[in-house]
Parts: C-alpha cells; structure tokens; sequence
C-alpha cells in the first residue's frame, strides 16, 4: 500500500496508520547543511531528547533484514547508474517513534539531489527490495561512529550481517542499560551482539560502555 502524508514524515507520531503492520518504509528526502549526495537507510527514534519528533528516549522497531536489502538494492542502482552518491547508514535519529517495524529510505541532501530522477528511482528500487524481502539476516546493535556510519555499511554489503540500531558517537553517553536494553529488545531479529566502531567512540565513554554492554549480557566484537 502507497500512502500518502501532508505534513513531514517526522512529525507522524499521531498519524493512524492502516493495522495490521508488517513494515512501515517512510519514502523522503533528506536534508543536511553539507549537501552531500547521500542515498541512505536509518530507523527513526529518540535515543535522548525528542527534539525532531516522536518520543523522548524511544525508538521505533528496527527492520534490519529490510534495512539490508534496501542498502544493497540501492548500492547496485548507484553502480549500475553511475550515480555520484554515498549509499550509507544513518544513524536511529528523529521521530516517529513507533511500535511497528519501520525504516527510512531517504535522498539526500540538497535540493538538486531532490530532483534527481535517476538518484530518486534508486531510493524506489531500495523501497521496493526492502517491502519485498522475507530474508532474515544475522542481526546486530551498531555502537560508535559518525552520523553517516560507513564502516557499518560496508561491513552489511560484504557480509551476510545486518544492523538493527546504530547509536552514534555524539549519544553514547546517553546511553544507559534500559536503553540499550530498548534498542535490543525493539529489533525485528534476534540481536547477537553489538558491534563497535571503537576509534569512533570517546575515550571517556569506553569503560562505561562495556560495564553496559556486561549488565545487559550483550556480547561485542570491534571493528
């Protein structure tokens, strides 16, 4: 089912969608000040303050399967394509913060981006690949690094492992064990461990985080 919203796709938190859910794909355009040609995958949510929507500290179900194969549809039309674009991870960022799967596949990040109709017809093929997907990948909770995480893309287009939730640099220290907890525990898949980017993690937040990682008995391996 296409739908259609009249206001932006963060701000939906009130929005009755049609039930039951097996998977919500919000199809937009992303913004940032860099203008970076970007064709990027993320599940919105609130791992601090809700200050773009949705629900403080909640974050929304994470489709990582389909996260997947958006990525990897998105990253074969953009080599098809030629196109000049970064297919990446976002981080779980903005609202709405829902209790059904949902996923973002966004362009990005300017308007001349916007009206690109080859770039536009890839974030389709990633929409499509992700609605369409009963794949069901080896999952982990990502932990560390920029905004635009592509140590954690590659790693999901050169192996059969999937990201659920990436918490990035700038909100590790808002983390604590009930919202790690949160974000295991709103994962379509099982989530077999986290996975760091250590170098893209301050110094000072790294014991804290492993004592963390130990009370909630979540295994972790570095990259």
């Amino acid at each position: 089912m296409l739908l259609f919203i009249e206001r932006d796709s963060i701000n939906t938190q009130s929005v009755v969608f049609p039930s039951p859910i097996k998977l919500l794909i919000f199809i937009s355009r992303h913004k940032s000040e860099s203008g970076k040609p970007t064709l990027s995958v993320h599940t919105p949510g609130n791992l601090g303050e809700a200050l773009m929507g949705g629900i403080p500290r909640t974050v929304s179900v994470s489709p990582a399967s389909a996260m997947k194969e958006a990525l990897k549809a998105m990253k074969k039309a953009q080599e098809e394509m030629n196109l000049k674009y970064e297919v990446c991870y976002e981080c779980t960022h903005h609202g709405p913060s829902l209790d059904v799967p949902t996923m973002f596949v966004e362009l990005g990040s300017s308007p001349r981006q916007w009206k690109d109709s080859e770039a536009a017809e890839a974030v389709a093929r990633g929409a499509m690949a992700a609605a369409s997907t009963e794949n069901s990948y080896p999952t982990v909770l990502g932990i560390g690094g920029p905004h635009y995480n592509m140590k954690f893309t590659r790693k999901v287009l050169s192996s059969e492992v999937a990201f659920g939730h990436i918490i990035p640099k700038y909100a590790v220290d808002k983390m604590d064990a009930e919202m790690l907890s949160q974000c295991v525990a709103k994962t379509v898949e099982p989530v077999k461990n986290a996975v760091l980017d250590w170098k893209g993690i301050k110094g000072a937040h790294k014991a804290r985080l492993l004592e963390i990682l130990a009370d909630i008995g979540l295994e972790f391996e570095k990259i």
